[in-house]
């Protein structure tokens, strides 16, 4: 008799659970749209750059992953968050809570979630430009479509690049196909000349992990631990960026009950002669 290890019995739960809701998704393939803003920040005197990533389920528990926000000291002051499984109203709430401006765009509406869905992301600065990045492979149940979010944008006067990413589950595609999305967003960053930010929730660890390493990319969080279940799928990779010393990183273990998946941070600081924006008196 064949044993499944723990983390191939997860899958197996996930799978299941995913067949049963194969309803089709309403697909948003245009790249300009939909797309929602709000500008609630204010200034932030820290230099170093905080950056957090969390998967709220479906945009359900905004309330607890507000309180948890305010009150969890690692995820306190942050400068990039990158949300994913978001509506508007759920984004557009967590960033006048937390003084911080967004771009969101969903890329369908989700039967399970009843709403739309999507990628997020929060800037305790300015958001210069912004665009949905497409991802191939729709999913083989619902045939939904993911995205990233990508924003160019000035973050304690440093301009950098951001992408808020949830790629798709293993048992909707192949490992394959799941590189063919990260590869996707490393196009996307392969012209920009700065410092760049990739966070979300992949649903992979060493499939991604690779596919971001041999494009240069720093794993930041690569010992991070289980971020859902058994699994360690939210991550954040940079470019152009150093972790601050002493390193500090991790995962939120009690996250107040907001989600199935922890938020995961990070502290970095710009890596070599960056230039900071000069803004004119």
């Amino acid at each position: 008799m064949r044993l499944f290890s723990l983390p191939r019995l997860g899958l197996v739960a996930f799978a299941l659970l995913g067949a049963g809701a194969c309803s089709n998704a309403l697909n948003y393939a245009d790249p300009a749209g939909p797309r929602y803003t709000g500008h609630f920040a204010g200034i932030d005197a820290d230099p170093a750059l905080r950056i957090v990533t969390f998967n709220i389920k479906f945009s359900r528990e905004i309330d607890r992953a507000i309180e948890l926000f305010q009150k969890n000291h690692d995820l306190q002051n942050p400068d990039i968050i990158a949300l994913q499984e978001m509506n508007n109203a759920g984004v557009d709430r967590i960033a006048r809570a937390l003084g911080m401006n967004y771009v969101y765009y969903p890329s369908a509406f989700h039967p399970q979630a009843s709403g739309d869905f999507g990628n997020a992301l929060l800037v305790k600065g300015t958001i210069e430009s912004d665009h949905k990045v497409l991802l191939p492979h729709t999913s083989r149940f619902q045939h939904l479509l993911r995205a990233a979010v990508s924003a160019d944008v000035v973050v304690d006067g440093i301009r950098m690049r951001a992408y808020s990413v949830h790629l798709e589950t293993p048992f909707q595609i192949t490992a394959s196909q799941r590189r063919d999305q990260a590869r996707v967003i490393l196009d996307d960053a392969a012209g920009y000349r700065g410092p760049v930010v990739i966070a979300g929730d992949f649903n992979s660890r060493d499939v991604v992990g690779d596919v971001f390493g041999r494009a240069g990319f720093q794993w930041v969080t690569r010992d991070a631990g289980h971020t859902i279940s058994l699994f360690s799928w939210d991550h954040v990779f940079v470019r152009g960026l150093t972790l601050k010393a002493p390193p500090r990183r991790g995962i939120v273990l009690n996250n107040n009950g907001a989600s199935d998946h922890l938020p995961v941070w990070a502290e970095m600081l710009p890596q070599g002669a960056i230039v900071p924006v000069v803004t004119s008196p």
